[in-house]
């Protein structure tokens, strides 16, 4: 067997015999260094699950004896620690709602959950969509969770509408795929079609390009200008 493995060793990987030797050794101690992590996890888990065992006895003992707790006994334990204190009411009451319109990347972050990055990304992508119609579309930003969404609008007002529209009839390609809902693709074909039947009368018109489908036209129509 040991000389089958030398014999492999040397064809595969070009071990001398000196080497295979040494190999073989180091392997296996680098699988019990390996297991270390997790045999010491396993103790102290063992441990902490045995000191937990002993203090819901000591608890139950106690309770049998009529004794009623007003604090752990566990030393250096306090329940409070536990507690996770919410301080968004007291927030709530001192700010001034104001519309989300108006938010910038500074005013945002009273939100919980939105930092820096978050709130520069919900800024940058109400400007480059041209407006929120629904609160929905929030959660299309990188990285939305749905309570910090929500929390928004509890600190926000909600003034849907559309401050910024697009040319379609002047745009180019360029300028019609940088809004989030209208991919470089789509905006080559809209332009290839508008300089060969000519300018768009409505949205309608969009659905004459039989590749696109009724529903993302009904998405984008509110922020295409057709004057």
């Amino acid at each position: 067997m040991k000389r089958k493995l030398e014999f492999w060793f040397k064809t595969y990987f070009g071990f001398s015999r000196k080497e295979t030797v040494g190999f073989l050794l180091v392997v296996p101690f680098l699988s019990l260094l390996s297991l270390f992590p997790s045999m010491i996890a396993w103790i102290k888990n063992q441990s902490e699950a045995e000191y937990f065992s002993h203090y819901l006895h000591l608890l139950d003992s106690l309770d049998q004896a009529g004794v009623a707790l007003v604090s752990s006994p566990l030393p250096g334990f306090n329940p409070q620690d536990t507690v996770k204190t919410d301080n968004k009411p007291n927030q709530l009451e001192r700010i001034q709602r104001i519309p989300f319109s108006e938010a910038d990347s500074i005013t945002l972050q009273i939100v919980p959950g939105i930092g820096p990055a978050t709130a520069g990304r919900i800024i940058k992508y109400r400007e480059n969509l041209g407006g929120f119609v629904a609160k929905a579309q929030l959660m299309e930003v990188y990285g939305m969770k749905t309570e910090t969404a929500e929390a928004v609008w509890e600190f926000f007002e909600f003034d849907p509408g559309i401050r910024r529209k697009i040319p379609v009839n002047r745009a180019e390609t360029a300028d019609l795929a940088k809004h989030p809902y209208i991919s470089y693709a789509e905006a080559k074909v809209i332009v290839a079609f508008r300089n060969q039947h000519g300018v768009f009368q409505s949205a309608e018109d969009l659905l004459k390009i039989r590749i696109f489908k009724k529903d993302w036209v009904d998405k984008i129509s509110p922020y295409l200008n057709f004057d």
